[in-house]
């Protein structure tokens, strides 16, 4: 396989929820997919600029910016990371896809940005989009405080799925059916009052779908405190399935379903 052929996510940030992010008890600022050279960044929140730019991610190689809904954890970010795509709106470049709401009177993306990229597309319930040879959908509409939409990706060598804020529904998980998933996990118990997915619900969707790998990621308080390598280790006893807890700055081979192992400095 070429270096060219290969579909990994990065890792930028793994904190979710408001007091894990302004705390910054867990780094922020979403994901970047390089999806056979097509490289996608997802959710840009807080920190996320910085990040990527210590990790050595260039933002003028980004091909599209992805957002799944406004809120600032997912959204910090946004602004700055077109400008840094498009070198400051001197380059019309990149695409931007973002829920209607996003855009609408209260906006995650300035209105003066918006010239910036080639395009900025609505994303909707059941929406289909491509960037270059990827192609993503979203399949519904999640249950969060803002227009929310997870993501199915399908490139020329791998299909996986993301889904990412939502209270738990019944059929979520037929709509995220893969052989990789990535969930956002912020509870660690369920009950709570909010709109996120707890541990719990993350075992019921593994159950469900039974992908050959499954990433947890965008952790809370209680996730976080109750050890997240030791959470994933008895979700992958107890389905069967491989689970890993995300971290900051990890890549993750969707073919090879591995780590990739960080490069030596010396």
């Amino acid at each position: 396989m070429t270096a060219t052929s290969s579909d990994q996510i990065t890792f930028i940030g793994t904190a979710g929820a408001r007091i894990m992010v302004t705390r910054q008890l867990l780094p922020s600022g979403g994901a970047w997919l390089n999806l056979g050279g097509t490289e996608i960044l997802i959710d840009p929140g807080p920190g996320c600029l910085v990040h990527t730019v210590r990790r050595k991610l260039s933002p003028a190689k980004l091909s599209a910016i992805i957002l799944s809904h406004k809120h600032l954890d997912h959204s910090g970010d946004i602004n700055v990371m077109i400008e840094a795509m498009t070198d400051g709106g001197f380059k019309k470049r990149g695409e931007v896809f973002a829920p209607g709401d996003a855009l609408g009177s209260e906006p995650a993306v300035f209105s003066y940005l918006r010239d910036f990229p080639e395009r900025i597309e609505v994303l909707e319930e059941g929406g289909s989009y491509s960037v270059g040879d990827v192609s993503f959908t979203t399949p519904v509409r999640h249950i969060h405080g803002a227009e929310t939409y997870g993501f199915v990706f399908r490139t020329p060598r791998q299909q996986f799925s993301w889904i990412t804020d939502t209270k738990y529904f019944e059929g979520l998980a037929q709509y995220y059916k893969s052989n990789v998933v990535i969930i956002n996990v912020v509870r660690l118990q369920s009950g709570a009052p909010i709109d996120h997915l707890s541990l719990p619900d993350a075992r019921q969707i593994i159950a469900e779908i039974k992908p050959q790998a499954a990433i947890l990621t965008h952790f809370g308080m209680t996730m976080w405190r109750a050890g997240i390598d030791d959470l994933a280790a008895r979700l992958s006893q107890e389905t069967g399935t491989m689970v890993i807890g995300s971290k900051a700055g990890m890549t993750f081979d969707l073919n090879a379903l591995c780590i990739v192992p960080k490069k030596s400095s010396l």
